[in-house]
């Protein structure tokens, strides 16, 4: 634990350093108003500081910058309240359009790389479903989520199809499926209902795959807006960390691993530097929140930047963004 004193010291570095981007001198901090004791006073309380490893000194300047340690209690303890208004209106939108005007808001207002995964889709639920004969032996299973999404399955049979079993079907799978979950164990039981005749089950068994490897095979979805602002002159400038940084990015598995642990946070997840366990994101910080239904996180919204970021605006505009989404979702599931 810091002095009063030290606090406001280590605040004063860190306010001047995310503004500046320059080395602190105890001068600077002298000239505040706030600080109300003398330049020699300063500079003692500034080795203590670096002594306790929350300031680094450069040797080539007399002044000090924040070190991971410092920005993390900057953050946990001296971070002052900040609220943030996106505008972002996410009314009649279907979710991969929600998701993408997040992801475009929140960049533009933190100016940082935005990532927003969307829910899986095997916690979407089944609104309706067209089976369609396109010719004799040839039809379409259309699936509409209860997401807004439209998948299509296209099945060729050896022989002609009877349009009334055709038909049949299409009543059936919209009687028996709507509200099903996409990766609930009932869709798989009422697709194969024992009491149906053995033709109707075996026509089932042919269409199943539409509705069975469209959860199986699901992929969360990430959308991401703001690469060219991270990647910035005055944000990363070492060619091997961008190098590594975008063949991340790339990686859409290690990046959802990476916004998981903001499934789990009450509020925000910050990681800062060293705290990434990503290699790649160990000279970043990371500011996450999960987002989704009250019993339920659905998918993470975050921003990603350099080390020297305004976290106050990160987290404000972040724990916004993810108000937003998760009103969104709720309205969407609940309809």
């Amino acid at each position: 634990m810091l002095s009063p004193r030290q606090e406001l010291i280590l605040a004063k570095v860190v306010e001047v350093y995310l503004e500046a981007g320059q080395p602190v001198g105890s001068k600077a901090i002298a000239a505040d108003a706030a600080i109300e004791f003398g330049p020699s006073t300063i500079r003692n309380e500034l080795a203590q500081l670096e002594e306790h490893g929350l300031l680094a000194h450069p040797h080539t300047s007399a002044g000090r910058v924040p070190t991971d340690s410092g920005y993390r209690y900057f953050v946990d303890r001296l971070l002052p309240a900040r609220k943030v208004s996106l505008d972002l209106s996410l009314i009649r939108r279907e979710v991969d359009e929600a998701m993408r005007a997040t992801s475009e808001a929140l960049s533009q207002v933190t100016n940082l790389l935005a990532i927003v995964s969307a829910p899986p889709i095997e916690t979407a639920t089944i609104r309706h479903v067209e089976v369609l004969l396109l010719q004799s032996q040839v039809l379409m299973v259309v699936i509409i989520t209860s997401t807004g999404g439209v998948t299509k399955r296209v099945f060729t049979f050896d022989e002609p199809v009877d349009s009334g079993l055709v038909g049949w079907a299409g009543e059936y799978l919209n009687e028996e499926l709507t509200g099903v979950g996409l990766g609930a164990r009932t869709l798989a039981h009422r697709l194969a209902e024992p009491s149906l005749g053995v033709r109707e089950r075996g026509f089932l068994a042919a269409l199943s795959p539409a509705f069975i490897d469209l959860a199986e095979t699901a992929e969360s979805t990430l959308y991401m807006d703001g690469a060219a602002r991270l990647l910035s002159e005055h944000r990363v400038q070492d060619l091997t960390q961008i190098n590594s940084l975008m063949g991340m990015l790339e990686q859409r598995v290690t990046l959802l691993g990476a916004l998981a642990s903001a499934l789990a946070t009450p509020d925000v997840l910050v990681r800062i530097g060293a705290e990434n366990e990503l290699p790649e994101l160990r000279s970043l910080a990371l500011v996450a929140s999960g987002y989704g239904l009250p019993a339920r996180r659905l998918g993470a919204v975050s921003v990603l930047g350099p080390v020297r970021m305004d976290y106050g605006m990160a987290i404000s505009s972040v724990r916004e963004a993810a108000r937003h989404l998760s009103r969104f979702v709720s309205d969407v599931y609940d309809n």
